[in-house]
C-alpha cells in the first residue's frame, strides 16, 4: 500500500462534529443558528451524566475483557482479591455496627 501526499478531496473530508460550527457559512443568521445548535449540542454532551457513566462503564468492561483475554490468571486473581476486599469491608462495617 503506497501513501500519497495529494490533498484529500472535499467529499472525503472528515464530517463536522455536532459540537462544532462548519466553516464557510456566509449568512450571519445561519452562522448564529449553527453556533447555537453547536452550543446546545455541547451542553447536552457535557450534561448528560447517565450517558457519560454508561460510556465509562462500557469502556471499563471492554478493558477488563481485554485484560482477561491477555492474562486469565491475573484476571482471576484480581476478581478474588476484589471479592476478599469487599467481604472484609462489609464484615468490618457489620462488626462496627453491632458493637
Amino acid at each position: 500500500m503506497s501513501s500519497s501526499n495529494a490533498p484529500v478531496p472535499v467529499s472525503a473530508a472528515v464530517p463536522v462534529p455536532r459540537t462544532a460550527v462548519a466553516l464557510g457559512i456566509a449568512d450571519p443568521v445561519e452562522h448564529a443558528r449553527a453556533e447555537l445548535k453547536a452550543a446546545l449540542a455541547a451542553i447536552e454532551v457535557k450534561a448528560n451524566i447517565p450517558r457519560r457513566v454508561g460510556n465509562a462503564v462500557d469502556d471499563g468492561v471492554a478493558k477488563a475483557r481485554a485484560f482477561q483475554r491477555r492474562n486469565p490468571t491475573g484476571a482471576a486473581i484480581a476478581v478474588v482479591t476484589g471479592a476478599v476486599a469487599i467481604g472484609a469491608a462489609v464484615w468490618g462495617l457489620v462488626r462496627l455496627y453491632t458493637r
